[in-house]
């Protein structure tokens, strides 16, 4: 998301290879200064609508 917020929403390239230049830029960038990824979501939130998920389908068969 930060791809596309930061520098391909309002970009213009020319080319595939302006795209992709801009998109290495954009890595190299974010990567001096990286920051772990907090996990912040209930893992029972998400594994709840799954396991229902899969019932309703099993049901099907």
């Amino acid at each position: 998301a930060r791809l596309a917020k930061r520098r391909l929403k309002r970009g213009v390239f020319h080319s595939v290879v302006d795209l992709q230049a801009a998109i290495n830029r954009f890595l190299a960038e974010h990567n001096d200064h990286p920051k772990p990824f907090t996990w912040t979501a209930d893992p029972d939130k998400i594994i709840a609508p799954a396991k229902r998920g899969h019932l309703a389908l099993d049901s099907f068969h």
